[in-house]
């Protein structure tokens, strides 16, 4: 179980962090101060710490990947049927952890309620489809789910 945590953490923490870091190339900002902000939730100092900031980031972005991959691998070991369909599933973890980190985390943290609409379908899109999904899919093979009939 420990393997497929780590699995599936890697995949989409990877496919999360290379969209926002295109997404942060697009609007010509730099990847490392997006990195800051990100270690700037818990260490709101961060901003100000170069490289080490950018660093801080990446772990910072990598530990709440495997908390949103635990937390469904977990749920799927005890309640088989979250791997029966791993795409529906995957979609409505998805909007799970969206609901959670955009609705909940990031204001009481940052404030700035409420996003802009290109934000809110870049986001959805992200959580969705580059985290929900494949922590789904990766769980359901990882637990060795046997499809629905």
């Amino acid at each position: 179980m420990g393997r497929t945590i780590a699995l599936a953490t890697l995949a989409a923490g990877t496919l999360d962090i290379l969209a926002a870091t295109l997404l942060t190339l697009f609007y010509h900002k730099a990847p490392a101060d997006m990195l800051r902000g990100v270690a700037s939730g818990p260490f709101p100092d961060a901003t100000q710490w170069g490289t080490g900031g950018a660093c801080l980031g990446l772990v910072t972005h990598f530990a709440l990947m495997a908390i949103m991959a635990a937390v469904f691998v977990l749920a799927a070991r005890n309640w088989p049927a979250l791997t029966a369909a791993p795409i529906k599933l995957g979609v409505i973890y998805g909007l799970v952890t969206y609901v959670v980190m955009n609705l909940i985390v990031v204001p009481l943290r940052f404030g700035g309620w409420p996003p802009k609409p290109l934000s809110i379908a870049t986001q959805l899109f992200c959580h969705i489809v580059l985290v929900g999904i494949p922590i789904a899919l990766i769980a359901a093979r990882g637990l060795g789910a046997k499809p629905a009939a």
